[in-house]
């Protein structure tokens, strides 16, 4: 079986490595469009767009079943791609919000980028079930991730700007972006005793339900671009090394 697995960035490896976690012996694909990262500032248009041109490439790989691992596609294209393609589409917004309710007492903050917030995607699913939501979305957080800052003064000044005023006002706090599980200790030091939900470990339970555990257990890794420290934060979040490949098939434009 093969798992096509597609983000913005990096991020997405965080629920790459759930879903290796969960099925040691898939193949799994992953895309990071990291020319055009991040999706969070894009309008809905572009948005879908790309993700439209991630699916078709991670199709053409044959896999079997698409995660879109990206809070803003998974806002905006889920069912678009469900609608396009013959393979299961899974998004990340669902599975982080049934977590949220499962732990929550009724108070709940969403964090996401600017995109995924202005969409209300995880505000009315919450709001559907009697949850009160505040919901900020944090446009710095994506660039902090994909420059390794991701612990010290610089990060920790960046998460209390833009979560001070959710600070005792949440039991839960949904992480709407696959960039800010990294960020995670900073997080949890500023906002204390808040349950702390990253949709990855959901989203590969998802997985696991319609995919079966066989294959040659290989992890192949495309990028749009190649940054300068994009192997150190492959290794930082996967901790193993593996050749990144940087696409020539998928022509991309910069916005």
């Amino acid at each position: 079986m093969k798992v096509g697995v597609f983000d913005s960035g990096v991020g997405g490896l965080t629920v790459l490595r759930a879903i290796r976690k969960e099925l040691n012996r898939v193949d799994l694909i992953y895309l990071g469009d990291t020319a055009r990262v991040p999706y969070g500032n894009k309008s809905p248009k572009k948005v879908i767009a790309y993700s439209l041109e991630c699916a078709e490439f991670l199709l053409s790989k044959g896999v079997d079943i698409l995660v879109v691992a990206c809070n803003t596609a998974s806002s905006y294209a889920v069912e678009i791609l469900k609608d396009r393609f013959h393979v299961p589409v899974i998004g990340v917004v669902e599975p982080g919000v049934e977590e949220a309710l499962k732990v929550s007492s009724g108070k709940v903050g969403v964090i996401g980028t600017t995109a995924t917030i202005r969409s209300g995607s995880y505000q009315k699913l919450l709001e559907r079930n009697g949850i009160e939501v505040l919901a900020r979305d944090c446009p710095l957080f994506v660039p902090l991730v994909e420059e390794g800052l991701i612990k010290g003064s610089i990060a920790s000044a960046v998460v209390e700007h833009y979560l001070s005023d959710l600070k005792g006002k949440i039991d839960t706090l949904i992480l709407g972006c696959t960039h800010y599980p990294l960020l995670k200790e900073e997080i949890r030091n500023f906002l204390g005793d808040v349950n702390i939900v990253d949709s990855s470990e959901a989203v590969a339970r998802k997985v696991k339900k319609i995919v079966k555990n066989e294959g040659q257990g290989k992890t192949d890794l495309f990028f749009t671009d190649r940054s300068q420290n994009l192997e150190k934060i492959v290794k930082l979040i996967l901790n193993e090394d593996i050749p990144l490949k940087v696409l020539r098939e998928l022509e991309v434009e910069l916005p």
